[in-house]
Order: structure tokens, then C-alpha cells, then sequence
């Protein structure tokens, strides 16, 4: 069986979607900046191989494409951050490394290995999942620079799903807040984290597992058919107002 890539393979959804699919027999390939938490997430996984480098490093894609090998089944860009600021406080620096991260680190990775992807369908097809936010789609107040990279996302995500068909599939997980590293700033403050779960229709903050679990199924097979998608793990919240 072709591996898959995980890109922030050690991360909370990322993390999260390389145990589902290892539970699944799907060979990986992890990609994160700690080697030491990559070797053991890969000791524990079993066979799983693993590249350390940091995503706004242009280098790393080249690596990560050599080492995962020339066939692969699917690709996971698990990677993302969360700037929330006011537009007057946001720098130009801070904006770019925010794009940098989301959304030209999601397009090197998918360039890098292309080849490989397309190698490793056989009769069937290869499944690139990205990351965008519910507030990409969403008007929320201090949230343009990380809106602004992940609206870029979704639309790479289209232009890619029609280039790259009919051999690989790309679609787009935009969830709303989870709890996961990344997010712990706000998700530690429990009044302000309550707060947040009761403007979604489900009441609840999301967990590493609700996103990976779609992630998983569509960079499977069992998605085979799905392709240019931007779906909300959110708790209804891009949707649904249940007050007022």
C-alpha cells in the first residue's frame, strides 16, 4: 500500500488523522519541526517514516518528496496558525508569515509531490486534503490575517482539483475552533472557551478527532468521488443560528 504525507503529522489533527489511518494499515509519512516527537510518533505508529523541517523553509518540500518515496496515495497539509488581531496591530510581516504558512506552504507541498501522487493511483485516485477556517467563509472581527490566508486556500484548492484531475483529488476541511495545541491560548481560558461553544448550534468546541475523521475519509478511497470540496467540521456554526 502507497503511504500518505502528513504535513503537521504530530500536531492535534494532524496527529489525530495519522492514528485513524494507521489504525486503517495506511502507511505514513510525517513531516513536523520536532525530530524528536516525530521518531517516537513514528516508533509508536509503526511503519511510518518521517522528515523534520519547518514549512517556510522552501527546501523542505524537496526532502519530504524524496523521502516519502515515488508512489504515494494521499497528502495531508495539517498545518496552520492562528493570529487574531485588529487590523491596526497587524504587521506586514506578521500577515505574510501567516500566507506562508497556510497557504504557499499548502501549494509547495502539493507541487513537490505531484509526480508521486499521480504514480501512486493506480486505476483509482489520489486525495490532497487542506485546511482552511470557518472563518474564511465566516465575517469575524480580528480575524482577517488567518481569513485572508485561508480564503486563499480554498481557492488554490479549486484551481488544483481541476488541473490535477482526473488522478488526484483535492479538497478542503475547514473547521471551526478545536481543541488542539495551536488553539490553547484560547481554548485554556474555560469561561472564554464557553463562551465560544454556545455561539454553535451543537454547543461545543471541537475535538482533534471530528476533523480528523473526515480528513482520513477523504484522502481514502472511500472518497473516490469527491473532489473540489470545501466542507465545515464547525458545529453548524458557518450555518446555523439557533438564537436571535
Amino acid at each position: 500500500m502507497d503511504r500518505v504525507v502528513i504535513y503537521g503529522g504530530t500536531g492535534g489533527i494532524g496527529g489525530a488523522t495519522a492514528r485513524l489511518l494507521r489504525a486503517r494499515g495506511v502507511p505514513l509519512h510525517l513531516v513536523g519541526r520536532d525530530a524528536g516527537r516525530l521518531e517516537r510518533a513514528a516508533s509508536e505508529l509503526g511503519e511510518t517514516g518521517f522528515t523534520a523541517g519547518d514549512v517556510t523553509d522552501p527546501g523542505l518540500f524537496a526532502r519530504v518528496a524524496q523521502e516519502a518515496g515515488d508512489r504515494l496515495s494521499g497528502l495531508v497539509y495539517a498545518v496552520g496558525t492562528i493570529q487574531l488581531a485588529p487590523v491596526a496591530k497587524l504587521a506586514p510581516e506578521r500577515i505574510e508569515a501567516d500566507f506562508r504558512i497556510n497557504a504557499l506552504g499548502a501549494f509547495l507541498a502539493v507541487q513537490a509531490s505531484a509526480k508521486a501522487l499521480k504514480a501512486g493511483v493506480g486505476e483509482g485516485t489520489a486525495g490532497v486534503v487542506l485546511f482552511s477556517t470557518v472563518a474564511a467563509a465566516q465575517g469575524f472581527a480580528n480575524h482577517a490575517s488567518v481569513a485572508m490566508a485561508k480564503g486563499a486556500v480554498e481557492g488554490l484548492a479549486l484551481s488544483l482539483a481541476a488541473e490535477l484531475a482526473p488522478t488526484i483529488r483535492v479538497n478542503v476541511v475547514a473547521p471551526s475552533l478545536t481543541r488542539t495545541p495551536l488553539s490553547e491560548a484560547i481554548t485554556r481560558n474555560e469561561a472564554l472557551a464557553s463562551g465560544i461553544a454556545g455561539m454553535h448550534a451543537l454547543q461545543r468546541i471541537g475535538e482533534p478527532e471530528d476533523v480528523a475523521e473526515l480528513a482520513a475519509f477523504l484522502v481514502g478511497p472511500q472518497a473516490g468521488y469527491v473532489t473540489g470540496q470545501v466542507i465545515g467540521v464547525d458545529g453548524g456554526r458557518s450555518r446555523l443560528r439557533t438564537k436571535g
